[in-house]
Parts: structure tokens; C-alpha cells; sequence
């Protein structure tokens, strides 16, 4: 049973699967978006004439669902380009370094036919969990499965801060995006844009210091703390992150978004208007899912990093309709 889960993990961290996976993005999340909005109009249709309120309503929601999207797929880059970090490496390079690797193997150990079938496969393509599996159990003599497949390395102290910036530029990028989709739809659908602001950038503060920023401060802070303590177990460090996220995002953060909210951006934008508290929701819980993402980053887990795009497409839509309970 473990080595069947060792090897469903080993699956998983495949640099080809995570790098198909990044390729394959945009067009994932472009089918979904589109997925979602029609069945916005499906169940309008179905309940009540689709009269023109409501298909502004779809096409505002159309807008700000798209410059979500095509934020969230900028970002990696942009934060990429902000804190030097290295981006994901591209396919023909993984695939051009497997062949070298194996090819050398091949040459000095001569496998038997059944490796040799598998070898010749992950030159180019993602190995099934049972292939990992034997490749594991027949190469445990040689160092090619770590080089095919690196383990998963604990993040030193020194890098923690960086990542941490790193994630908190990424997840901004796609709550800008959602907020300027926002304010542009409502101009372009000749909605009074001026009255909305105030919602928008409240909501965008909300998922950005609850949900993103505050979530990686303290998961980043309770990191640095378990590696000044030379605490090297995973499971340990990722529950010592999940108690940080818990204490400075989910508690923390959307007391100083809302702090933020009623001091300064309502007095600033729209004094007349009292601001809304924004309480914390089941679906706000359902967010904190990219917190999941953010222990398993730090954690030295690659594979999540694709799916990051998704996951603060929803911040970023969120900010943009102005959600306030």
C-alpha cells in the first residue's frame, strides 16, 4: 500500500506531467469559463426570460471572468520577471535531458526488455504510477529514478521570504485583473462604474489579505520559525504552516481587510456610504484551498504549481463582481 502511494506521488512529480500540465493551462481554463458561463445562462433561460438586465448581467460577468483568467495566466510570468525567480523549465528541455540521462544508462547498464520499453518512454511521455513503480524497483542500484524524478527538497531558510514574495505577487496579479475587468465591464455595459468601486477594491482586499497574502505570511512565518528549530519532517512542517495560515489569514487577514475597508478606502472613495463587513463564508473556506497549494510549494512540491492559475481566478472574479456577502 505505501509503495503504491510512493509511487502515485512519484507520479505526480514527474517534471514532463508538471510541464504538460503548465502547457495545457490556458486552454483548461479557457474551456471552464466558458463551461461556467453557459451554464449561468442555461439556468437563467430556464428560469426566467433572458431579457436584456440579465444578458448585461452575462456579459458583465463574461468580462470580468476573462480578465481574471488571462490575469491569473500573466502572473506566474510577471512575478517570475519581479523576483528573478526561475520559471518552470519547458518541455523540450525536460525531454532532450531525459534522453541524455537515459540514453548514458542504457549504455552502461543494459536493462532487460521490459525497463528498456519503459526507459524509452520517459524520454518523451508521463510514466503511468505502475511503470514508476518497477522503474523504481529496478533501478534502486543507480541514481536515474532521483534524476528522472527529483525528490521533493525542504525549502532553507534563506529562500522562504523569496517564495513568499514570489506567491504574494502572483496572487495580486489576478485580483487587479479581476478588479480592472470589473470596472471595465461596468463601463462598458454603461453601468454607473463610479458607485462599484468602492465594492470592488474592498472585495479585491479581502481575497487578497484573507485569502492570499496573509495566508503565505504565515505559513512563510511558521516555516522560517520549524527551520531555525532544524525541523525537517514534511508532515511536520506542513502542519506547523497549516496552524500559521489559520492564525494570520483566515483570523487575521480579514480583520485588517475590513480595518482597511472602513478607515481608508471608504473614506477616501465613498464617504457618504457606510462600508460592509465582510465575514468570512463557507466559500471563502472552499479558497482557502490555494493555501493547500502554498504548504505543498514550500513544501517542495512541484506539480501544484500549475493548478495556481485556477485556484486565484476565483479571487480575482470575486473582486471584480464586488462580492460582499
Amino acid at each position: 500500500m505505501i509503495k503504491n502511494i510512493s509511487a502515485f506521488a512519484k507520479f505526480l512529480d514527474q517534471p514532463i506531467l508538471i510541464s504538460k500540465l503548465n502547457k495545457q493551462m490556458p486552454k483548461i481554463l479557457a474551456l471552464t469559463g466558458v463551461f461556467c458561463l453557459s451554464c449561468d445562462i442555461f439556468e437563467k433561460k430556464h428560469k426566467q426570460n433572458f431579457n436584456n438586465k440579465e444578458k448585461k448581467e452575462s456579459f458583465k460577468k463574461a468580462i470580468i471572468l476573462s480578465t481574471s483568467i488571462l490575469s491569473a495566466l500573466l502572473a506566474p510570468k510577471i512575478a517570475s520577471k519581479i523576483t528573478k525567480r526561475k520559471p518552470l523549465e519547458n518541455l523540450c528541455s525536460i525531454q532532450k535531458e531525459n534522453t541524455k540521462i537515459i540514453d548514458k544508462y542504457i549504455k552502461e547498464k543494459n536493462p532487460d526488455k521490459q525497463l528498456l520499453q519503459i526507459l524509452d518512454k520517459a524520454k518523451n511521455t508521463i510514466l503511468n504510477p505502475k511503470e514508476i513503480k518497477i522503474l523504481q524497483e529496478k533501478t534502486k542500484t543507480h541514481n536515474i529514478f532521483e534524476q528522472l524524478i527529483p525528490s521533493p527538497k525542504n525549502i532553507e531558510a534563506k529562500e522562504i521570504f523569496s517564495e513568499i514574495g514570489y506567491l504574494s505577487i502572483y496572487g495580486a496579479v489576478p485580483v487587479i485583473g479581476g478588479i480592472g475587468g470589473g470596472i471595465l465591464a461596468d463601463k462598458i455595459t454603461k453601468d454607473d462604474y463610479k458607485k462599484n468601486i468602492t465594492n470592488k477594491i474592498n472585495e479585491g482586499l479581502y481575497q487578497y489579505l484573507a485569502n492570499i497574502f496573509m495566508c503565505n505570511i504565515g505559513a512563510g512565518g511558521a516555516l522560517a520559525i520549524l527551520e531555525k528549530l532544524n525541523v525537517k519532517s514534511k508532515s511536520v512542517r506542513a502542519m506547523g504552516m497549516t496552524t500559521g495560515i489559520i492564525l494570520t489569514g483566515v483570523v487575521g487577514g480579514s480583520k485588517i481587510a475590513n480595518f482597511i475597508a472602513k478607515n481608508i478606502v471608504n473614506p477616501i472613495i465613498s464617504p457618504n456610504e457606510k462600508p460592509k463587513e465582510r465575514k468570512p463564508e463557507a466559500i471563502d473556506l472552499c479558497l482557502h484551498t490555494d493555501d493547500i497549494a502554498t504548504v505543498s510549494l514550500l513544501s517542495g512540491l512541484k506539480w501544484i504549481e500549475p493548478v495556481l492559475p485556477a485556484l486565484y481566478t476565483i479571487s480575482g472574479y470575486k473582486a471584480g463582481i464586488g462580492y460582499r456577502n
